[in-house]
């Protein structure tokens, strides 16, 4: 990390070799768009090799990194999807799925993310996925704390709603 703050390429593209995973798949989660992820993980990257040398503390990469990741994805919802969620006001919702899933599962509820508003699915995949408080998220987001709680709540019982199916499915223990 530190050699990558110099400039060098080639630590820098081992950076990205062992982070970009985890930012694709927030970005993922976030917009539920493949492509779109793809597009956004990149602008991330090339972020960072731009502001990396800023970096005061290497052990804070990770949570910086997350933050440039945040920030990116909100500008562009700001800039390319600011009315998208504006009928869904009162639909907002959004839950929380469990870190190591099968692609089944996984495509589920990367589909039941997508029926909800873009703030709700951002505040339920911080929480949820990147493991971010109530707190932070308003911060993060410059949203008041109730609004944030309420995105939360609701938006897991809405995918607790969809994905209903697999809590009813038997184990395979019980089979």
């Amino acid at each position: 990390m530190s050699i990558a703050r110099t400039g060098d390429r080639a630590a820098f593209a081992d950076l990205v070799r062992r982070q970009q995973s985890y930012i694709r798949n927030l970005m993922r989660r976030c917009c539920g768009d493949v492509t779109l992820a793809d597009d956004l993980t990149q602008q991330v990257f090339m972020q960072v090799w731009l502001k990396l040398s800023t970096l005061k503390n290497a052990e804070a990469f990770r949570g910086w990194l997350k933050q440039l990741a945040i920030s990116i994805w909100l500008q562009h919802v700001r800039k390319n999807d600011a009315l998208r969620g504006a009928s869904e006001v009162g639909e907002d919702e959004m839950g929380d799925g469990p870190v190591s899933e099968t692609t089944s599962v996984a495509m589920d509820l990367d589909r039941a993310l997508s029926t909800l508003s873009t703030p709700v699915r951002l505040c339920v995949v911080l929480s949820y996925q990147v493991g971010m408080s109530h707190g932070e998220i308003a911060e993060l987001t410059n949203s008041p704390l109730g609004t944030v709680k309420s995105h939360i709540t609701r938006g897991t019982q809405r995918l607790k709603d969809i994905l209903s199916a697999y809590a009813a499915e038997p184990s395979k223990e019980q089979v």
